[in-house]
Parts: C-alpha cells; sequence; structure tokens
C-alpha cells in the first residue's frame, strides 16, 4: 500500500493541489485536509502547504496555529510521524511551537518569486535522507515573509544538532545563516521556504524537488510499513 500523504488546507492555502499532484506522480496516496478536521488517523505523514493561511492576518500562520488540524499535526509529529510545512506551512510550523523561531518580510521589503540554488546542509532528516550535504538543488521561492530569524541561541543549537537541512547559496532574503530550512530535534518536523513541488515535473523547468519530495515519502513509506514509492527509495 502507497504511504497516505494529509495535505492540510486552512482557508487561504493555495498550493494544495500542486502538492497533491508531485506526491501522486511520486507514488504516495495524498488527500486534501480541511482545517477543521481535529483528527488524522489513518495518514502516514501531512504536509502544509503555501499560501496565505487565514489571509495572514496579524502574522503569516499566527490565526492557523489555532485551527483543530493543527493539534492533529502536533500529535502526529510526537507520535513520529513525518511533517513537512512548505512556505506558508514552515511559518505555521513555527506559529505552532513544532520549530523554532521565526520568519519576517524579506530584507528590502521585496516579494520574490524565482528559482534559486538551495544547498542541503544536512542529509538527518525526513526531507533530506539519503541526499549528500553540498547537494545543490534548484528550487522556486514565492514569498514575502520568509526571512528566517532566530535569537543566538537558538541558532547556535540548530548549528550543534545539524539541523538546518538547507541554506540559500545566495543570501536572496536576508534569513539569519542564510537558512531556507530547519528540522526538529527528532527529525521528522520539516519547515522549508522553497516550493519543491513547483520543480517536481520537466514542464516546470526542473525535477530537484523530487529529491526531497521523495525522501519524504520514503520516510512516510517506513511508517506506514509499505513498499516504497517510486522515486522515494526506502533507506
Amino acid at each position: 500500500m502507497p504511504p497516505r500523504i494529509a495535505v492540510v488546507v486552512y482557508p487561504g492555502t493555495n498550493c494544495e493541489h500542486d502538492v497533491v499532484r508531485a506526491m501522486e506522480r511520486l507514488g504516495a496516496s495524498a488527500d486534501l485536509v480541511w482545517h477543521g478536521t481535529s483528527s488524522l488517523a489513518g495518514y502516514d505523514a501531512a504536509v502544509l502547504p503555501g499560501g496565505f493561511a487565514h489571509g495572514d492576518y496579524l502574522r503569516p500562520g499566527a490565526l492557523a496555529r489555532f485551527s483543530p488540524v493543527t493539534a492533529a499535526v502536533a500529535e502526529l509529529a510526537a507520535a513520529g510521524g513525518p511533517v513537512v510545512g512548505i512556505c506558508n506551512g514552515f511559518q505555521v510550523l513555527t506559529e505552532a511551537g513544532l520549530l523554532p523561531g521565526a520568519l519576517q518580510k524579506n530584507r528590502g521589503l521585496r516579494f520574490i518569486c524565482e528559482t534559486v540554488d538551495v544547498e542541503v546542509s544536512s542529509g538527518d532528516s525526513v526531507l533530506t535522507a539519503g541526499i549528500a550535504p553540498g547537494t545543490r538543488l534548484r528550487i522556486p521561492i514565492n514569498h514575502f515573509e520568509g526571512n528566517y530569524t532566530c535569537d543566538h541561541e537558538t541558532l547556535a543549537g540548530l548549528r550543534a544538532e545539524d539541523r538546518v537541512i538547507a541554506r540559500y547559496v545566495d543570501d536572496v532574503n536576508g534569513s539569519t545563516d542564510r537558512i531556507a530550512g530547519i528540522c526538529n530535534p527528532g527529525r521528522n518536523v520539516v519547515g522549508l521556504m522553497p516550493h519543491p513541488e513547483r520543480a517536481s515535473d520537466p514542464l516546470l523547468g526542473s525535477e530537484d524537488g523530487n529529491a526531497l519530495l521523495g525522501a519524504f515519502l520514503g520516510a512516510a513509506t517506513r511508517v506506514s510499513g509499505g513498499s516504497s514509492p517510486a522515486g522515494g527509495p526506502a533507506r
């Protein structure tokens, strides 16, 4: 059986169908799950996709943290289930306390929509397992508040524990330490600002995102106990 992926939809989410298509292309079963859902029973992993959850009122992700599904995501994560938040999903994970730090407005107060070079910093997470550190991927970004920030103690901890999983090759938005993605201490919850689902098909100009999505599905497959989906070898 292929792994079952819950793709969370908050009011204002707009990348959910992109994620579902990318997941299904790699052999997973992916369902849209509305933010009012209070249980993710039966799902092996969850993706919080990009968009503008609750219109980004107050702060991006600030209201989404109170949705019933966010508590269900936290329960899945606590049980060891793979969780990834992409762009706005990353913001939600920080607001919900599942990841440290915060996302603020880009340097220069600019909205950025372009394809950038991202370097894998750690191969020890559900999103980067099996990918050699130093591997460079071409992946689109699309954000106004993607500038990752944290205090010195948090940054020191992320570095010491090898929890920065990806960095921008160039300083594209002012993020601390050029951070593009981080993981939790359990390494099963990951936040990533770039959009791997938008680099998952030759028609999109790059398939580099499949390396990340394949690793994620490999982790979900291990949870489900099923066989490895295409593009996501069990490791």
